[in-house]
């Protein structure tokens, strides 16, 4: 059985520096969010209240926002971490729906974190570009 080797497209350095930069951002945000959470702050843990779960519930989000975050930082599990980031937050934007906050500012901001990250992974990799290869 004989397999074509797939053709792995040279990424410009413009793209990799925007794809590293918007990467750079999810990161830098999902670490902050992190943090707090590790902490906790006042702030997330009356939160964390209003969104229906148990304050004590902020450090284990903070690690698995950590988690997530540390995966897609590294290279060689950056598809990874982006799989569990779409996930979480995924679960984030039904948070928001569910209790009715605010469409464009807080249930669509894990769209908009998701398409970052997505974007920026797209952006810096050319195995992901190979995968799914947008047509001029």
């Amino acid at each position: 059985m004989t397999y074509s080797a797939i053709e792995t497209p040279v990424i410009s350095n413009v793209a990799l520096w925007t794809g590293r930069v918007l990467s750079g951002a999810v990161i830098a945000f999902l670490v902050f969010d992190a943090a707090i959470k590790l902490v906790p702050l006042q702030v997330v843990i009356e939160t964390t209240a209003a969104l229906g779960f148990p304050p004590e519930l902020a450090r284990t989000l903070g690690v698995l926002t950590l988690a997530c975050a540390a995966l897609y930082a590294w290279p060689r599990t950056a598809v990874l971490g982006a799989i569990l980031l779409t996930g979480y937050l995924g679960g984030a934007i039904a948070i928001h729906l569910r209790i009715g906050n605010p469409l464009f500012s807080h249930t669509l901001f894990g769209v908009y974190l998701g398409l970052m990250a997505w974007g920026g992974l797209y952006l810096r990799d050319p195995r992901l570009q190979a995968l799914i290869p947008f047509r001029r």
